[in-house]
């Protein structure tokens, strides 16, 4: 969808025939099909635990509950179901956590972060792109990362961008200018989303 007609991208990407769209149907079901088997597992490993399971279990299914709603923000069809069951879960497991820590200030203002960090991570994944870019097995290939950044919405290009250090902006601007070198007919929303990224550089 983001290469169909788009001039950023190179010449031979931009048709979408029909056996490529069926291919990539195909890749979408398959990788559904996948999370769901996972998932089932991860959930049956969640229910299963003690109120006295050690820490590094807890913590261990933790890190899988936040990347199975890495996977799910990024699948095909509506996953608001499956994400709030994973948050769900999240939380009882936080909970475990907070019960585990005490009294202990320091570790329950720790976690007070952790909670506020991950909230905000969420969030950002409810941008179809960030779940592309942070997926293992992105569909942004690196070359077309510039021409996918440029084509995105005002909305998507800032959380996208919130991705990024300061060092990656700056080569992201020199790759935009030099993709726009490469371009006859630049879009104008690209113009106005190079500027964008500059503006954070300023």
């Amino acid at each position: 969808m983001r290469k169909h007609n788009n001039p950023l991208f190179p010449e031979a990407e931009r048709e979408v025939t029909e056996q490529g769209l069926l291919e990539a149907q195909r890749l979408d079901h398959e990788e559904l099909s996948d999370f769901i088997t996972g998932f089932r597992t991860l959930v049956h490993k969640a229910v299963k635990l003690q109120p006295n399971e050690q820490s590094e279990v807890i913590l261990e299914m933790k890190e899988n509950l936040d990347k199975a709603y890495e996977q799910a923000a990024g699948l095909a069809d509506d996953q608001s179901e499956t994400k709030e069951a994973i948050k769900k879960l999240s939380a009882l497991i936080m909970n475990a956590v907070r019960t585990g820590a005490g009294t202990d200030q320091t570790a329950l203002q720790e976690l007070d972060q952790e909670e506020q960090a991950r909230s905000a991570h969420f969030e950002l994944l409810e941008h179809p792109l960030v779940a592309d870019l942070l997926s293992p097995d992105s569909p942004v290939a690196e070359a077309n990362l510039m021409p996918t950044l440029l084509s995105a919405s005002d909305e998507e290009l800032t959380a996208a961008l919130a991705l990024f250090d300061n060092d990656q902006l700056i080569l992201l601007c020199q790759q935009g200018e030099a993709l726009f070198e490469l371009t006859e007919d630049i879009p104008e929303q690209a113009k106005k989303q190079i500027k964008l990224i500059q503006s954070l550089l300023a």
